[in-house]
């Protein structure tokens, strides 16, 4: 989602062909998205101002430089791309198309060059937050830019986020991580607190993504930014919770009365979160969508 800025005024949430309709409008207004550490010139996002092919086609204020851009509304991917020798690392699966110059290499662990040792280590972390032991490795192997792209399996928003703007690392749930550049590494962060262990919904390991580079992440529904000042709390359904930054606390907390947890339709536990920091949610989790799925298949007896 876009925001735009004109004359001191903030507007929107948009999604990128509104934002683009306000620029047309506004063209010296300035725009930010999550991610982005500070207001830009609309103009160096060719995708929002449909200027030339030979202007910047990404977000490429990121310091890693890195060329991409998110196409698509409800049911989006990210393409990247790769100057010759550059690489980026995704999760199995998620590739929806690549040019032939873009070589695959199923990488054991988390991606980074590491020994036999650290590899094996690398691929137990992985295997500990759920995820599969190998990540799959994309890199340019010609000397001309090609692109390759990546999706999510299940309708949603991704967002881009550089991690040197956030302090160098975020906690996201095990299963919204798509994609990153090749040094960011991603790891597993444990819980503290037995109860956040046990029924945090996001699990006892969460994954932690750290580096200098671009990571994308997805969540199904739309994905909302919250800002949390020193002092403020947040409840959320612990399903709907995507990622934070490690200087917000976590907690799990029961929903109220034992009738509240039983009919309340909010499950028995939310996600209790402090700041300062941000904290990135989720309309629609994928578990609540299949579950309603499934009601439908099976439907529940009165």
């Amino acid at each position: 989602m876009w925001y735009c800025l004109s004359g001191n005024q903030k507007y929107g949430p948009f999604s990128q062909q509104d934002a683009a309709r306000f620029i047309e409008a506004h063209p010296d207004c300035l725009v930010w998205q999550a991610g982005m550490p500070e207001w830009v010139p609309a103009d160096r996002f060719s995708s929002l101002t449909g200027s030339s092919a030979s202007a910047p086609s990404s977000d490429t204020y990121f310091n890693s430089g890195l060329n991409f851009k998110i196409c698509g509304d409800d049911m989006q991917y990210v393409e990247i791309t790769l100057q010759p020798g550059e690489s980026v690392i995704a999760e199995p699966g998620a590739m929806v198309y690549k040019e032939i110059a873009i070589d695959l290499e199923a990488l054991l662990g988390t991606g980074r060059k590491q020994g036999i040792f650290g590899k094996l280590f690398g691929a137990g972390k992985r295997v500990l937050s759920g995820e599969s032991a190998f990540l799959s490795s994309f890199i340019n192997t010609l000397n001309s830019p090609a692109k390759v792209a990546f999706s999510a399996p299940y309708p949603g928003k991704i967002i881009p986020l550089s991690l040197s703007g956030f302090g160098g690392e975020i906690i996201c749930q095990k299963d919204s991580f798509l994609c990153a550049q090749a040094d960011v590494d991603i790891g597993i962060y444990f819980q503290k607190k037995i109860m956040t262990a046990l029924f945090g919904g996001a699990g006892f390991i969460m994954q932690r993504l750290s580096g200098d580079g671009v990571v994308f992440i997805h969540a199904g529904g739309t994905i909302g930014e919250i800002t949390l000042q020193e002092g403020d709390a947040l409840q959320v359904d612990v399903g709907c919770l995507v990622a934070f930054q490690p200087s917000v606390y976590f907690n799990v907390t029961g929903t109220g009365s034992i009738k509240s947890q039983i009919f309340g339709g909010s499950g028995l536990f939310f996600a209790d979160l402090r700041g300062p920091g941000k904290v990135w949610v989720q309309s629609l989790p994928f578990s609540r969508l299949a579950q309603r799925f499934a009601d439908q298949i099976h439907p529940r007896k009165k």
